[in-house]
């Protein structure tokens, strides 16, 4: 093994998991997810030397896994729109009621209020870190941000609202 191999194995290691993570939370779909990650980690490993030499790769590996499974997201928008509109799976084991709340709301959003939420929310990045990694103004990423946190609120709202509805139904 070369030390280039050892520093991207090093890598991987300890960023696969919270990437996978991150771009789940963009498309809501693990599956996607998971090939949109390796994907980016290969195209990573092809210019390894180059990714590397700018720093911190994460932004770079991060930045193509988005934008990969965002495009596949575009070409199944249908089908998840069907999967949406009849309802998120409720016997998923080890969801709670609230993350699948959440999923189902961030599933609401456009492509790109979805990454910009999930870059600044989930990851704490800055709005001008999240402006560079998807390359649009600050001004637009907090355009994005304020529609997208309006939607959510709403979403989640109706689904709290819905809850406690079905709670007063079953026990009133």
């Amino acid at each position: 093994m070369t030390a280039g191999s050892d520093e991207f194995d090093a890598f991987y290691a300890a960023t696969a998991k919270r990437l996978v993570a991150t771009v789940y939370a963009v498309t809501g779909d693990l599956g996607e997810a998971e090939d949109a990650v390796q994907e980016a980690y290969v195209r990573a490993w092809q210019r390894w030397d180059k990714v590397a030499a700018g720093g911190d790769p994460l932004p770079w590996v991060r930045t193509v896994a988005v934008r990969l499974a965002i495009s596949t997201w575009r070409r199944t928008r249908n089908r998840l729109r069907a999967h949406f509109r009849h309802g998120l799976p409720t016997d998923v084991p080890g969801l709670s009621e609230d993350r699948v709340a959440l999923v189902g709301a961030l599933a609401e959003l456009n492509s790109e209020q979805r990454q910009a939420v999930v870059l600044h929310h989930l990851l704490d990045l800055p709005v001008e870190e999240v402006a560079r990694e998807t390359g649009v103004s600050s001004g637009a990423v907090r355009t994005r941000l304020h529609r997208a946190r309006r939607i959510l609120g709403e979403r989640l709202a109706d689904t709290t609202l819905g809850a406690e509805r079905e709670g007063s139904v079953h026990h009133g």
